[in-house]
């Protein structure tokens, strides 16, 4: 006989706990920390902000108060969260997104010993199709069109021309491009190289592409702070709040920019786009996707192929194949 399933809780109902913790499984648990506590392990200002915003909602959606309502979480109520997403029809990759969230908490939480169980874990995530990035990149007539728009000798124009350069020959995030110092342009092997800071830590040299050489150095010659090794690379240019200058373009300026000069040429696209394009053009161009995805620092090589479209140009189809 197969056991009833536990009730679902209806969208923004009470939390009403099937199974409250007794007095001996509660005693010997942590308190439960803040979520200050647990946001501080996100080193990736994107993700911590995505992730704040998803628990946000799934506190709401369960009707918590308290930080100790976590403990009397179960599976039904992952489950009535999940439904109620696919009812809205979110994306897989976002409903994916947000179970992460969740689930990351609770790992976290179990770790410290403040809960029991991840009531996340074995519940089913939806399915999302790897073949292709949503971010389409630009053609090579666009990316030139885009590199050549700031026009001029004033500080400004010479700091876009080696910003958007960056972005478009070496794939940088934007989170990486805003984490730049002065000596994190260095030589390696007598070859002048970025020291890139990604993701969890991690830390890759890329080769600098001779066309941003210059405008780099023509933007450090004009702006002042070459000479301030562990200074921002890329900063503002004016400030009319504080008038201070000496900290870095943040991530959210960077998309801003890129933002601006795209509406120039009628595209509507951020800085990823820029990261797209220049992984695709090297695939194109027959770059290894192994040293594509080292380049890139994806951890993952699928999240490499996502970029590689060279299986997907109608004119190797084998339908030009065939002839009679």
């Amino acid at each position: 006989m197969t056991a009833p399933r536990a009730p679902v809780p209806a969208p923004g109902a009470a939390l009403a706990p099937s199974h409250p913790l007794t007095a001996p499984e509660s005693h010997p648990l942590a308190p439960v920390p803040s979520a200050t506590e647990w946001f501080a392990h996100i080193d990736n200002e994107n993700t911590r902000r995505a992730y704040r915003n998803d628990l946000g909602e799934f506190m709401q959606f369960v009707d918590i108060s308290s930080s100790e309502d976590l403990r009397r979480l179960s599976r039904a109520h992952v489950l009535a969260w999940r439904k109620d997403l696919e009812h809205r029809k979110l994306t897989g990759s976002t409903i994916r997104r947000k179970l992460a969230a969740l689930s990351s908490l609770f790992e976290y939480l179990s770790d410290v010993n403040a809960v029991t169980h991840n009531p996340v874990k074995g519940v089913r995530r939806p399915k999302v199709a790897h073949y292709e990035g949503k971010t389409p990149p630009l053609g090579d007539t666009e990316a030139r069109h885009l590199l050549n728009l700031p026009a001029g000798d004033d500080l400004k124009a010479k700091r876009d021309r080696a910003l958007l350069s960056l972005l478009l020959y070496h794939g940088l995030r934007r989170a990486e491009l805003s984490g730049l110092t002065v000596q994190d342009i260095h030589r390696h092997r007598r070859v002048p190289h970025l020291r890139v800071h990604g993701k969890g830590g991690t830390v890759r040299h890329i080769p600098l592409h001779p066309g941003s050489q210059g405008l780099l150095s023509e933007y450090l010659e004009a702006c002042g702070h070459g000479q301030d090794p562990s200074g921002p690379l890329f900063r503002p240019v004016r400030n009319n709040r504080t008038g201070e200058l000496d900290r870095t373009l943040s991530g959210d300026g960077i998309y801003k920019l890129v933002r601006g000069y795209a509406r120039k040429i009628g595209l509507a696209i951020g800085a990823h786009a820029l990261r797209a394009t220049a992984a695709t053009n090297a695939l194109e161009h027959e770059a290894d996707i192994a040293k594509v995805q080292e380049w890139l620092g994806h951890a993952n090589i699928a999240t490499t192929r996502r970029y590689d479209r060279r299986k997907r140009r109608p004119e190797d189809s084998p339908t030009f194949k065939v002839v009679y």
